[in-house]
Protein backbone atom coordinates (compact mmCIF):
# COMPACT_ATOMS: atom_id res chain seq x y z
CA UNK A 1 0.00 0.00 0.00
CA UNK A 2 2.67 2.07 1.15
CA UNK A 3 4.66 1.82 -2.58
CA UNK A 4 1.16 2.12 -4.04
CA UNK A 5 0.70 5.88 -2.27
CA UNK A 6 4.76 6.21 -3.53
CA UNK A 7 4.08 5.14 -7.10
CA UNK A 8 0.65 7.51 -7.27
CA UNK A 9 2.91 10.93 -5.70
CA UNK A 10 5.65 10.05 -8.29
CA UNK A 11 2.49 9.52 -11.53
CA UNK A 12 1.49 13.22 -10.16
CA UNK A 13 4.83 14.84 -9.69
CA UNK A 14 5.84 13.32 -13.57
CA UNK A 15 2.49 14.58 -14.40
CA UNK A 16 3.11 18.51 -13.11
CA UNK A 17 6.60 18.46 -14.43
CA UNK A 18 5.49 17.65 -17.80
CA UNK A 19 3.00 20.48 -17.61
CA UNK A 20 5.17 22.55 -16.15
CA UNK A 21 7.67 21.74 -18.87
CA UNK A 22 5.20 22.70 -21.78
CA UNK A 23 4.59 26.01 -20.63
CA UNK A 24 8.35 26.18 -20.07
CA UNK A 25 8.99 25.45 -23.51
CA UNK A 26 5.85 26.96 -25.04
CA UNK A 27 6.73 30.63 -23.63
CA UNK A 28 10.94 30.33 -25.00
CA UNK A 29 8.92 29.69 -28.23
CA UNK A 30 7.13 32.92 -28.33
CA UNK A 31 8.89 35.06 -26.89
CA UNK A 32 11.91 33.90 -28.93
CA UNK A 33 9.95 34.48 -32.15
CA UNK A 34 8.41 37.85 -31.02
CA UNK A 35 12.47 38.93 -30.79
CA UNK A 36 13.36 37.84 -33.68
CA UNK A 37 10.17 39.43 -35.58
CA UNK A 38 10.64 42.59 -33.64
CA UNK A 39 14.41 42.72 -34.81
CA UNK A 40 13.41 41.89 -38.22
CA UNK A 41 11.05 44.54 -38.88
CA UNK A 42 13.26 47.35 -37.13
CA UNK A 43 16.18 46.06 -39.92
CA UNK A 44 13.58 46.32 -42.65
CA UNK A 45 11.92 49.58 -41.86
CA UNK A 46 15.64 51.23 -41.75
CA UNK A 47 16.77 49.40 -44.70
CA UNK A 48 13.17 50.80 -46.31
CA UNK A 49 13.21 54.33 -44.87
CA UNK A 50 16.71 54.72 -46.08
CA UNK A 51 15.52 53.96 -50.00
CA UNK A 52 12.68 56.07 -49.61
CA UNK A 53 13.48 58.85 -47.43
CA UNK A 54 13.92 61.77 -50.90
CA UNK A 55 10.62 60.38 -52.08
CA UNK A 56 8.75 61.50 -48.49
CA UNK A 57 10.73 64.78 -48.04
CA UNK A 58 10.32 65.69 -52.16
CA UNK A 59 6.58 65.24 -51.50
CA UNK A 60 6.36 67.01 -48.33
CA UNK A 61 4.55 64.56 -46.13
CA UNK A 62 4.57 64.63 -42.79
CA UNK A 63 6.38 62.16 -40.75
CA UNK A 64 3.39 60.52 -38.73
CA UNK A 65 1.37 59.69 -42.49
CA UNK A 66 4.41 58.53 -43.81
CA UNK A 67 4.55 55.82 -40.32
CA UNK A 68 0.63 55.35 -40.20
CA UNK A 69 -0.02 54.82 -43.48
CA UNK A 70 2.69 53.38 -44.39
CA UNK A 71 5.47 52.14 -41.81
CA UNK A 72 2.37 50.68 -39.45
CA UNK A 73 1.53 48.86 -42.56
CA UNK A 74 4.61 47.93 -43.85
CA UNK A 75 5.63 46.23 -40.59
CA UNK A 76 2.51 44.15 -41.17
CA UNK A 77 3.05 42.94 -44.42
CA UNK A 78 6.51 42.12 -43.64
CA UNK A 79 5.96 40.00 -40.65
CA UNK A 80 3.13 38.36 -42.66
CA UNK A 81 5.56 37.23 -45.31
CA UNK A 82 8.12 36.23 -43.61
CA UNK A 83 6.64 34.72 -40.19
CA UNK A 84 7.46 30.48 -41.28
CA UNK A 85 11.29 32.24 -41.48
CA UNK A 86 11.11 33.78 -38.59
CA UNK A 87 9.88 30.55 -36.36
CA UNK A 88 12.18 28.44 -38.01
CA UNK A 89 15.22 31.22 -36.23
CA UNK A 90 13.49 30.79 -32.85
CA UNK A 91 13.28 27.14 -32.44
CA UNK A 92 16.95 26.90 -34.04
CA UNK A 93 18.08 29.70 -30.97
CA UNK A 94 16.47 28.64 -27.88
CA UNK A 95 16.49 24.77 -28.71
CA UNK A 96 20.00 25.05 -29.56
CA UNK A 97 20.53 27.01 -26.28
CA UNK A 98 18.76 24.49 -24.40
CA UNK A 99 20.92 21.67 -26.26
CA UNK A 100 24.09 23.81 -25.28
CA UNK A 101 23.07 23.41 -21.76
CA UNK A 102 22.30 20.26 -21.99
CA UNK A 103 18.56 20.80 -20.90
CA UNK A 104 17.31 18.51 -23.88
CA UNK A 105 19.62 15.67 -22.46
CA UNK A 106 18.05 15.77 -19.32
CA UNK A 107 14.77 15.48 -20.55
CA UNK A 108 15.51 12.63 -22.69
CA UNK A 109 17.40 11.03 -19.76
CA UNK A 110 14.61 11.79 -17.08
CA UNK A 111 11.82 9.95 -19.72
CA UNK A 112 10.48 12.49 -21.89
CA UNK A 113 10.15 10.74 -25.24
CA UNK A 114 11.29 12.87 -28.30
CA UNK A 115 7.85 12.92 -29.57
CA UNK A 116 6.53 13.87 -26.41
CA UNK A 117 8.79 16.83 -26.42
CA UNK A 118 7.59 18.04 -29.72
CA UNK A 119 4.08 18.71 -28.31
CA UNK A 120 4.76 21.88 -26.62
CA UNK A 121 6.52 22.70 -29.70
CA UNK A 122 3.50 21.57 -31.61
CA UNK A 123 1.02 24.16 -29.69
CA UNK A 124 3.61 26.96 -29.72
CA UNK A 125 3.54 26.87 -33.47
CA UNK A 126 -0.16 25.88 -33.97
CA UNK A 127 -1.07 29.62 -32.02
CA UNK A 128 1.13 31.69 -34.61
CA UNK A 129 -0.20 29.26 -37.73
CA UNK A 130 -3.60 30.06 -37.00
CA UNK A 131 -2.84 33.61 -35.43
CA UNK A 132 -1.09 33.65 -39.36
CA UNK A 133 -3.95 31.84 -40.95
CA UNK A 134 -6.44 34.97 -40.09
CA UNK A 135 -4.18 37.87 -41.09
CA UNK A 136 -3.30 36.01 -44.39
CA UNK A 137 -6.72 35.74 -45.27
CA UNK A 138 -8.37 38.94 -43.69
CA UNK A 139 -6.47 41.78 -41.75
CA UNK A 140 -3.39 41.58 -44.59
CA UNK A 141 -5.35 42.23 -47.62
CA UNK A 142 -6.93 45.31 -45.76
CA UNK A 143 -3.45 46.61 -44.34
CA UNK A 144 -1.81 46.33 -47.80
CA UNK A 145 -4.58 48.30 -49.59
CA UNK A 146 -3.80 51.57 -47.32
CA UNK A 147 0.20 50.37 -47.99
CA UNK A 148 0.08 50.24 -52.12
CA UNK A 149 -2.14 53.10 -52.03
CA UNK A 150 0.38 55.24 -50.25
CA UNK A 151 3.03 53.45 -51.98
CA UNK A 152 2.03 53.95 -55.98
CA UNK A 153 0.82 57.44 -54.84
CA UNK A 154 4.39 58.71 -53.50
CA UNK A 155 6.77 56.17 -54.25
CA UNK A 156 6.30 54.19 -57.24
CA UNK A 157 4.16 55.89 -59.15
CA UNK A 158 4.40 54.27 -62.45
CA UNK A 159 3.64 50.83 -61.23
CA UNK A 160 0.90 49.88 -63.11
CA UNK A 161 0.44 47.23 -65.61
CA UNK A 162 -3.01 47.96 -66.63
CA UNK A 163 -3.72 46.75 -70.17
CA UNK A 164 -3.90 49.52 -72.40
CA UNK A 165 -4.34 48.05 -76.03
CA UNK A 166 -5.83 45.72 -77.76
CA UNK A 167 -8.45 44.98 -74.21
CA UNK A 168 -10.63 42.19 -74.44
CA UNK A 169 -13.03 41.61 -71.42
CA UNK A 170 -16.46 39.93 -71.19
CA UNK A 171 -18.52 42.40 -68.63
CA UNK A 172 -21.47 40.07 -68.49
CA UNK A 173 -22.25 36.56 -70.09
CA UNK A 174 -22.39 37.37 -73.78
CA UNK A 175 -21.70 40.83 -73.92
CA UNK A 176 -18.24 41.77 -74.60
CA UNK A 177 -16.04 44.97 -74.75
CA UNK A 178 -12.84 45.75 -76.89
CA UNK A 179 -10.98 48.72 -76.70
CA UNK A 180 -7.72 49.71 -78.68
CA UNK A 181 -6.37 52.15 -76.78
CA UNK A 182 -7.18 52.95 -73.43
CA UNK A 183 -5.55 56.39 -71.77
CA UNK A 184 -5.27 56.49 -68.03
CA UNK A 185 -4.84 60.21 -67.77
CA UNK A 186 -8.08 61.05 -68.56
CA UNK A 187 -10.02 58.01 -68.50
CA UNK A 188 -10.71 57.94 -71.93
CA UNK A 189 -11.00 54.70 -74.39
CA UNK A 190 -10.39 55.10 -78.42
CA UNK A 191 -11.91 52.73 -80.72
CA UNK A 192 -14.22 51.33 -78.68
CA UNK A 193 -16.73 48.21 -79.48
CA UNK A 194 -20.02 46.79 -77.54
CA UNK A 195 -21.04 43.31 -78.46
CA UNK A 196 -23.61 41.04 -77.58
CA UNK A 197 -23.86 37.48 -78.39
CA UNK A 198 -27.49 36.12 -78.24
CA UNK A 199 -26.87 31.94 -78.68
CA UNK A 200 -24.71 31.73 -81.49
CA UNK A 201 -25.51 35.31 -83.39
CA UNK A 202 -24.37 38.63 -82.72
CA UNK A 203 -27.51 40.73 -81.56
CA UNK A 204 -25.91 43.64 -82.00
CA UNK A 205 -22.91 45.45 -81.42
CA UNK A 206 -21.92 50.05 -80.98
CA UNK A 207 -18.72 51.18 -82.28
CA UNK A 208 -17.77 54.47 -80.85
CA UNK A 209 -14.95 56.71 -81.69
CA UNK A 210 -14.17 57.69 -78.24
CA UNK A 211 -15.42 56.23 -74.86
CA UNK A 212 -15.17 58.63 -71.93
CA UNK A 213 -15.94 57.51 -68.23
CA UNK A 214 -18.64 60.36 -66.40
CA UNK A 215 -18.51 58.88 -62.86
CA UNK A 216 -19.35 56.05 -60.86
CA UNK A 217 -21.32 53.60 -60.74
CA UNK A 218 -20.79 53.01 -64.46
CA UNK A 219 -21.73 56.35 -66.42
CA UNK A 220 -20.08 56.66 -69.94
CA UNK A 221 -19.83 59.15 -72.61
CA UNK A 222 -19.55 57.59 -75.97
CA UNK A 223 -18.49 60.04 -79.20
CA UNK A 224 -19.35 59.51 -83.01
CA UNK A 225 -20.62 56.39 -82.64
CA UNK A 226 -22.54 53.45 -84.49
CA UNK A 227 -25.68 51.20 -83.14
CA UNK A 228 -25.83 48.23 -85.24
CA UNK A 229 -29.04 45.61 -84.72
CA UNK A 230 -29.76 42.51 -86.59
CA UNK A 231 -33.22 41.08 -87.50
CA UNK A 232 -32.18 37.73 -89.27
CA UNK A 233 -30.20 39.01 -92.15
CA UNK A 234 -31.32 42.77 -91.86
CA UNK A 235 -29.38 44.95 -90.40
CA UNK A 236 -30.08 48.25 -88.68
CA UNK A 237 -27.99 51.45 -87.91
CA UNK A 238 -28.10 54.38 -86.07
CA UNK A 239 -25.26 56.87 -86.68
CA UNK A 240 -24.29 59.50 -84.54
CA UNK A 241 -21.39 61.35 -86.05
CA UNK A 242 -20.60 64.26 -84.30
CA UNK A 243 -23.00 63.44 -81.33
CA UNK A 244 -22.43 62.07 -77.72
CA UNK A 245 -24.35 59.47 -76.28
CA UNK A 246 -24.63 58.68 -72.43
CA UNK A 247 -25.16 55.19 -71.55
CA UNK A 248 -24.31 52.70 -68.54
CA UNK A 249 -21.51 49.96 -69.19
CA UNK A 250 -20.53 47.71 -66.73
CA UNK A 251 -16.80 48.15 -66.81
CA UNK A 252 -14.41 51.15 -64.29
CA UNK A 253 -11.52 52.91 -64.90
CA UNK A 254 -10.29 50.47 -62.63
CA UNK A 255 -10.98 47.64 -64.97
CA UNK A 256 -8.08 48.92 -67.26
CA UNK A 257 -5.64 48.96 -64.27
CA UNK A 258 -3.69 46.35 -62.46
CA UNK A 259 -0.88 46.77 -59.97
CA UNK A 260 1.62 43.18 -59.77
CA UNK A 261 0.47 43.65 -56.37
CA UNK A 262 -2.96 43.93 -56.80
CA UNK A 263 -3.42 40.62 -56.13
CA UNK A 264 -2.00 41.32 -52.25
CA UNK A 265 -5.04 44.02 -51.20
CA UNK A 266 -8.06 41.98 -52.01
CA UNK A 267 -9.19 40.04 -48.74
CA UNK A 268 -10.18 36.15 -49.34
CA UNK A 269 -13.61 36.18 -49.15
CA UNK A 270 -13.58 38.98 -52.15
CA UNK A 271 -10.93 37.20 -54.02
CA UNK A 272 -12.53 34.01 -54.65
CA UNK A 273 -15.17 36.34 -56.10
CA UNK A 274 -12.71 38.00 -57.80
CA UNK A 275 -11.16 35.12 -59.81
CA UNK A 276 -14.46 33.74 -60.84
CA UNK A 277 -15.23 37.57 -62.41
CA UNK A 278 -11.73 37.62 -63.95
CA UNK A 279 -12.49 34.26 -65.62
CA UNK A 280 -16.12 35.21 -66.80
CA UNK A 281 -14.40 38.35 -68.33
CA UNK A 282 -11.77 36.42 -70.22
CA UNK A 283 -8.68 39.43 -69.65
CA UNK A 284 -6.25 36.98 -69.22
CA UNK A 285 -4.20 34.55 -66.64
CA UNK A 286 -6.01 34.40 -63.05
CA UNK A 287 -3.10 32.15 -62.06
CA UNK A 288 -1.51 34.93 -60.20
CA UNK A 289 -4.57 35.54 -58.56
CA UNK A 290 -5.34 31.35 -57.61
CA UNK A 291 -1.72 30.93 -56.42
CA UNK A 292 -2.16 33.93 -54.01
CA UNK A 293 -5.36 32.48 -52.23
CA UNK A 294 -3.47 29.54 -52.00
CA UNK A 295 -0.02 30.78 -50.44
CA UNK A 296 -2.33 32.85 -47.80
CA UNK A 297 -3.17 28.97 -46.32
CA UNK A 298 -0.01 27.04 -47.18
CA UNK A 299 2.46 29.87 -45.34
CA UNK A 300 0.98 28.83 -42.03
CA UNK A 301 0.98 25.18 -42.54
CA UNK A 302 4.71 25.95 -43.19
CA UNK A 303 5.37 27.05 -39.62
CA UNK A 304 4.52 24.02 -38.78
CA UNK A 305 7.11 21.96 -40.94
CA UNK A 306 9.94 24.26 -39.90
CA UNK A 307 8.93 23.98 -36.26
CA UNK A 308 9.48 20.48 -36.60
CA UNK A 309 12.94 20.92 -38.69
CA UNK A 310 14.19 23.70 -36.71
CA UNK A 311 13.74 21.25 -33.38
CA UNK A 312 15.48 18.22 -35.05
CA UNK A 313 18.33 20.32 -36.09
CA UNK A 314 18.88 22.02 -33.17
CA UNK A 315 18.39 19.94 -30.04
CA UNK A 316 21.13 17.64 -30.93
CA UNK A 317 24.53 18.75 -28.64
CA UNK A 318 27.00 19.22 -31.57
CA UNK A 319 30.60 21.12 -31.88
CA UNK A 320 29.73 24.42 -33.15
CA UNK A 321 26.97 24.74 -30.82
CA UNK A 322 24.25 27.75 -31.92
CA UNK A 323 26.41 29.13 -34.94
CA UNK A 324 25.94 25.87 -36.51
CA UNK A 325 22.92 25.27 -35.82
CA UNK A 326 21.91 28.88 -36.84
CA UNK A 327 23.32 28.40 -40.38
CA UNK A 328 21.64 25.12 -41.06
CA UNK A 329 18.57 26.85 -40.37
CA UNK A 330 18.87 29.86 -42.73
CA UNK A 331 20.45 27.66 -45.32
CA UNK A 332 17.43 25.60 -45.04
CA UNK A 333 15.26 28.57 -44.79
CA UNK A 334 16.62 30.40 -47.69
CA UNK A 335 16.53 26.65 -49.52
CA UNK A 336 12.60 26.68 -49.00
CA UNK A 337 12.32 30.66 -50.24
CA UNK A 338 14.21 29.25 -53.10
CA UNK A 339 11.63 26.39 -54.10
CA UNK A 340 8.35 28.07 -53.36
CA UNK A 341 9.62 30.76 -55.28
CA UNK A 342 10.57 28.85 -58.49
CA UNK A 343 7.53 26.77 -57.87
CA UNK A 344 5.19 29.60 -58.03
CA UNK A 345 6.97 30.67 -61.24
CA UNK A 346 6.36 27.49 -62.86
CA UNK A 347 2.80 27.58 -62.00
CA UNK A 348 2.27 31.32 -63.14
CA UNK A 349 3.47 30.24 -66.37
CA UNK A 350 1.18 27.22 -66.71
CA UNK A 351 3.20 24.35 -66.26
CA UNK A 352 1.98 23.20 -63.03
CA UNK A 353 -1.91 23.61 -61.36
CA UNK A 354 -1.70 26.74 -58.70
CA UNK A 355 -2.28 24.43 -56.18
CA UNK A 356 0.54 22.07 -56.61
CA UNK A 357 2.58 25.53 -57.30
CA UNK A 358 2.26 26.72 -53.71
CA UNK A 359 2.07 23.66 -52.12
CA UNK A 360 4.82 21.08 -53.29
CA UNK A 361 7.67 22.75 -51.16
CA UNK A 362 5.77 22.13 -47.68
CA UNK A 363 5.28 18.86 -48.96
CA UNK A 364 9.16 18.04 -49.89
CA UNK A 365 10.04 19.62 -46.52
CA UNK A 366 7.64 17.82 -44.66
CA UNK A 367 9.03 14.44 -46.11
CA UNK A 368 12.65 16.28 -44.94
CA UNK A 369 11.37 17.31 -41.49
CA UNK A 370 9.97 13.43 -41.28
CA UNK A 371 13.41 11.70 -41.95
CA UNK A 372 14.91 14.40 -39.82
CA UNK A 373 12.56 13.15 -36.75
CA UNK A 374 13.64 9.60 -37.00
CA UNK A 375 17.35 10.67 -36.77
CA UNK A 376 16.79 13.04 -34.25
CA UNK A 377 18.42 12.32 -30.52
CA UNK A 378 16.20 10.15 -28.54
Amino acid sequence: MQFGRCSGKLSTFGLAMLKTLDRYIIKKYLSSFLFTALVFSLIAVIIDFSQNVEEFIDEKLPAWVVAKEFYLNFIIFINGLLWPLFALISVIFFTSRMAYNSEIISMLNAGISFRRLMRPYMVAAGLIAITHLLLNHFVIPNSNKTRLNFFHTYIYKEGDKGKTRDVHMFIAPGTKVYVRDYFKSDSMAHNFRLEKIEGNRLAWFVEAQEARWKGPPDHWELSNYEIHTFDGAKEGIVTGLQQKLDTTIAITPQDFVRYDDTREMIPSNRLRTFIEEEKLRGTGNTKVYEIELYRRSADPFTILIVTVIGMAVASRKVKGGMGLHLALGIGLGAIFIFMAKFSMTIATNEALPAFAGVWLPNFVFLLIALILISKAQK
